[in-house]
């Protein structure tokens, strides 16, 4: 065949791709996009559409607070650039250190593991209840069921399948002994969820997961972790120590949680992000 025959071809073959990805393929597209919502599979706010993404995550190394004070964290380079063309580090991580997961597994004796949790549990309808205000006046502000109706009231109900995240300002502090914000006893002030809260979330709506931007789920002073028990047994999860709350709107936004997956794991640091 001649070189401008082949030329030929391949321009017709282009045309003709192109007329059926225009046309009877963005119609396929449609089709398979209405029967998805159709059949539910996708969450609310995954239908809304989304313009940007935001970072919900701190970044971490050795001296990012953890609950117990002690480092969570520690990195051995095992092979570097200059000596052999690659770098590798080998990590020793405590599982509940930095933006991280709490497993159902963390406070019961046969709850979901990290690599457990199913993941549609894990894109879900973000719900952001903002206690900032009240936290800049009391260390140990918590959110209460009447936040929860308030939140309800301008926004309507919490989604199926939602994280219901607490925005309490404490973000800023990560670099901070602020952050875990120890009194002369050694005792933590910081908000956290209130127990009613986390009941009235298990029993009224369809939430899988609750988020706060502190260390705990519990607020500091908690010596009985009574959201813990409360929450997690139930097969829902946790999130500590999220990012850039006061980025996201109070609804409408998806949350992405990129839990770990090692099995067996009660919890673990995740990459966070919210799509707006």
């Amino acid at each position: 065949m001649c070189d401008l025959c082949v030329i030929n071809a391949v321009k017709d073959r282009m045309l003709s791709r192109r007329g059926f990805l225009s046309g009877g393929a963005a119609s396929v597209v449609g089709a398979a996009a209405a029967a998805t919502l159709a059949s539910g599979t996708t969450t609310p706010a995954m239908a809304a559409g989304h313009g940007g993404v935001v970072d919900m995550t701190h970044a971490y190394d050795d001296a990012f607070p953890t609950y117990f004070g002690q480092p969570g964290f520690s990195a051995e380079q095992a092979f570097n650039f200059k000596e052999h063309g690659f770098n590798l580090f080998n990590l020793a991580i405590n599982e509940h250190t930095g933006t991280h997961v709490d497993a159902p597994l963390h406070f019961s004796a046969d709850g979901q593991a990290v690599n457990e949790i199913p993941v549609s549990n894990l894109v879900c309808p973000l719900a952001v209840i903002d206690i900032a205000a009240r936290a800049a006046e009391d260390a140990d502000a918590q959110v209460t069921p009447e936040d929860i109706t308030a939140w309800i009231a301008a926004n309507g109900p919490i989604p199926d399948g939602a994280c219901v995240a607490m925005h309490s300002g404490w973000a800023p502090k990560s670099g901070e002994a602020g952050f875990r914000n120890a009194d002369g006893e050694g005792k933590m002030h910081f908000p956290g969820f209130h127990v009613e809260a986390a009941k009235m979330l298990i029993e009224e709506t369809g939430a899988v997961a609750i988020g706060v931007d502190t260390l705990s789920l519990d607020f500091g002073p908690s010596g009985d972790f009574a959201t813990h028990y409360a929450w997690l047994p139930t097969n829902r999860y946790g999130i500590e120590c999220l990012a850039n709350l006061d980025k996201v709107p109070a609804s409408g936004a998806t949350l992405v949680v990129g839990a770990p997956t090692h099995r067996g794991g009660s919890g673990g640091p995740a990459r966070i992000f919210a799509m707006v």
